[in-house]
């Protein structure tokens, strides 16, 4: 208890009474009435403060959060809905002239240190197969550094190449996502317990879709 508390003491106290700080003196009316005034501006500022939205609009989403479950997608479907938002779905995508079959493909073709290793990765028959190649040959030096940007790249080109799945993409409309990869606490929420990378770079990649479409700084 210090000075920031005398308001406190002086309710407490009472008009009249004493404090048990002897340099408070006597409580009078006016001490307590202002006493008062203290608590009750504190409690006028803490509603406006849960009224306020900033000015670029409020923090939390309107739209409920996505859940995209850990999946094995095994071939392309013609409506894939959420499906289609997972790395490993087989939605081809190429990359400074290599064709990967999906994201996950590319980002583990990239990620081992020998250059001809990465074709055989990018033929792997499924994304869980290209994972294993890459794990049993040496990862780049700076991988850990890079990750984060190679996959924002890869995304957006998947997003570029696949209109049908950005409308996909856009209909989760501000949605937080959330990104299970039982393989990896980076990429994955894993109920709580990874970082979401995935699902944080899928909403920024679809705030820049949006950015596109609505023809901001001209492109």
């Amino acid at each position: 208890m210090d000075r920031k508390d005398w308001p406190l003491r002086v309710l407490v106290a009472g008009p009249g009474g004493r404090t048990y700080l002897e340099f408070d003196g006597t409580v009078t009316q006016e001490k307590y009435d202002g006493a008062l005034a203290y608590f009750e501006e504190r409690a006028r500022w803490n509603t406006q403060r849960a009224d306020h939205v900033p000015a670029d609009g409020p923090v939390t989403p309107h739209a409920p959060a996505i859940q995209l479950n850990h999946s094995y997608p095994g071939k392309r479907v013609a409506d894939p809905g959420k499906l289609g938002l997972r790395h490993d779905y087989p939605a081809p995508i190429t990359v400074t002239d290599t064709a990967y079959p999906s994201v996950a493909h590319a980002y583990w073709a990239l990620s081992v240190a020998e250059p001809e290793s990465r074709h055989t990765i990018a033929a792997a028959e499924n994304a869980p197969a290209a994972r294993t190649l890459a794990a049993g040959l040496p990862r780049r030096e700076d991988w850990e550094h890079v990750r984060t940007a190679v996959m924002t790249h890869l995304l957006r080109a998947k997003y570029d190449q696949h209109p049908g799945l950005a409308e996909v993409l856009l209909a989760t409309d501000d949605a937080t996502v959330i990104y299970d990869d039982m393989n990896s606490a980076f990429w994955g929420d894993n109920s709580g317990q990874g970082r979401n990378w995935s699902g944080r770079l899928l909403e920024l990649v679809r705030s820049e879709v949006r950015m596109r479409g609505a023809g901001i700084f001209g492109v």
